[in-house]
């Protein structure tokens, strides 16, 4: 039977050296109230202590919320995530090898509970071959003390896969909005399901303890048995919070039923991008959709601009976006509600949105670029003391045939101006983003080339291109010099070829670019290299 209890009890119910599987993406279906107790016990009696933590999705604010609260040496033991920069208390911890650290992609430790559930050895998966994950490389540790190989390879009909074999949980701690008196289990408010059902059943098939806090307990037989994602059977303990602001649909939003509805008509905003290099980057690499893109993922931060551009120039309602932890179509949202959509058609399992991806389910994907080497490889986790992770960056990045990387061409105080078709860089960045050297390797250009996908590199003065010899220049915007502007702010020449070609000049100008007329005519910028 489920026992309905306070979260001080919860928190003094956790012991020593437990194996805990956490929900939450950013600041949705995080079970605050639940942590904080957990911290405030720890800080007052030093236990529970020794804790290994797994997630999926980066959990936290950025500032002081989410796996925050765990980041303390004797608190904490490992952490296995998907991504850990939300959490910046924990770099220290991780550089300092204080604690035991892992970074593996966001939907194969989403899949990993899933198969924890289903009592299966490992999780086996092409996802992160050629990048840091691979076990010929650094296996996803991220410092000296983390030593045990959590990750292996395995060649099946002569093609290589990885296998990730996780610790299995022995305790879950997840949330949900109501929760009968049986203890079933629904999400009515909240914007995302993410991977509860499979964390719930992976700790219970583990023989171990599951508590979820909630909004409010109501009455057996008043919830509608499809909207159960956790059954009763499965759930040991529920925590009915206190406090309204432990329930917060996401970071930034304490509820707006417009994440958890279809059947919302709102009138279009206006769209006015400002005339800078992110929207140049934007609409070059708008220029690189066709007719038949219709499903689109963006990244966050620069390629939001590119949906921005899209709904400038009125295609936007061409293209269904999907969002990785769960959502397809809606207006995806940024900054502390990432991860939500406003008015979405459909929300699934996020262990599901990872198997359309893995299965090549994105016809284009718009993702960033921090770093960049001459072989295309991409380094977007790491970044000295800074350790943000891969989140879904992985799993998209290699199983979407066609990737536009987007990003300026050099960091740290750029300033360009635009006039008559041109481009005029006033203010060089301080920092190379084309280097020798990556401190991590995100995305592999070799695998990438390998397995027929078609990369490209957007940035506001040039395009480049992976090809078989690694990165190719095939544009330049013009008004600008190749060897003073480009060549000399990388640290490697890159192959160049022999026709190369200026942007279109339409994105140097204020005017929008007539992309939905060129979509019509099923034609694309005679600049986009074939």
């Amino acid at each position: 039977m489920t026992e309905f209890i306070s979260s001080d009890q919860a928190a003094q119910l956790i012991p020593d050296n437990a194996i805990i599987a956490l929900e939450g993406f950013m600041g949705t279906d995080v079970a605050e109230e639940i942590y904080i107790k957990i911290y405030e016990r720890f800080a007052k009696e030093g236990h529970p202590k020794a804790l290994t933590l797994e997630h999926a999705s980066g959990i936290g604010n950025g500032v002081d919320k989410g796996v925050s609260h765990f980041a303390h040496a004797s608190l904490l033991k490992c952490i296995i995530g998907g991504h850990h920069g939300l959490a910046p208390q924990l770099e220290p911890l991780i550089n300092s090898d204080a604690i035991q650290a892992y970074n593996f992609p966001q939907g194969v430790i989403s899949q990993a509970f899933r198969s924890m559930a289903g009592d299966k050895p490992f999780l086996i998966s092409k996802v992160g071959l050629g990048t840091f994950i691979d076990p010929d490389l650094q296996g996803g540790k991220l410092n000296q003390v983390t030593t045990e190989d959590l990750v292996g390879k395995l060649n099946v009909d002569g093609k290589d896969y990885l296998t990730y074999k996780l610790p299995r949980p022995n305790w879950a701690i997840l949330r949900g909005t109501f929760s009968d008196e049986n203890g079933n289990i629904t999400f009515d408010d909240e914007p995302l399901v993410l991977e509860s059902t499979a964390i719930a059943m992976a700790a219970h098939n583990n023989g171990g303890k599951v508590i979820v806090q909630v909004k409010r307990k109501v009455k057996n037989g008043s919830l509608k048995p499809k909207d159960i994602r956790i059954p009763g059977l499965l759930v040991d303990y529920v925590v009915e919070t206190t406090e309204d602001q432990y329930m917060m649909q996401t970071n930034a939003t304490v509820y707006n039923p417009d994440y958890v509805n279809a059947n919302v008509i709102k009138a279009a905003d206006a769209v006015d991008v400002p005339m800078n290099q992110r929207k140049i980057i934007g609409r070059r690499a708008a220029l690189l959709l066709t007719e038949t893109d219709h499903i689109v993922n963006y990244g966050i931060g620069m390629p939001e601009t590119v949906s921005l551009v899209l709904k400038e120039e009125g295609v936007a309602d061409q293209i269904t976006t999907t969002v990785e932890p769960g959502t397809f179509g809606g207006v995806p949202m940024g900054g502390g509600d990432f991860g939500s959509a406003l008015a979405p058609e459909s929300t699934i399992d996020e262990p599901y949105m990872f198997d359309f991806y893995d299965g090549g389910g994105i016809d284009i994907a718009f993702l960033g670029l921090a770093q960049c080497n001459q072989h295309g490889d991409i380094n977007v986790s790491k970044f000295g003391p800074k350790i943000p992770g891969v989140g879904g960056f992985v799993n998209i990045s290699q199983n979407t045939q066609r990737v536009v990387y987007t990003g300026t061409f050099t960091a740290g105080g750029l300033k360009i101006k635009t006039g008559d078709g041109k481009l005029q860089i006033v203010q060089e960045g301080r920092n190379d983003k084309f280097v020798d050297q990556l401190e991590q390797i995100t995305f592999s250009g070799k695998v990438a080339y390998e397995s027929g996908q078609q990369i490209y590199y957007v940035t506001e003065r040039a395009v480049f291109k992976l090809e078989a010899t690694g990165l190719t220049l095939i544009e330049i915007a013009p008004g600008v010099e190749l060897q003073k502007d480009i060549l000399e702010h990388m640290q490697f020449k890159p192959t160049i070829v022999e026709d190369l070609k200026l942007m279109d000049q339409r994105i140097f100008t204020t005017a929008p670019m007539g992309l939905a007329t060129d979509r019509l005519n099923h034609s694309v910028s005679l600049s986009v290299a074939q």
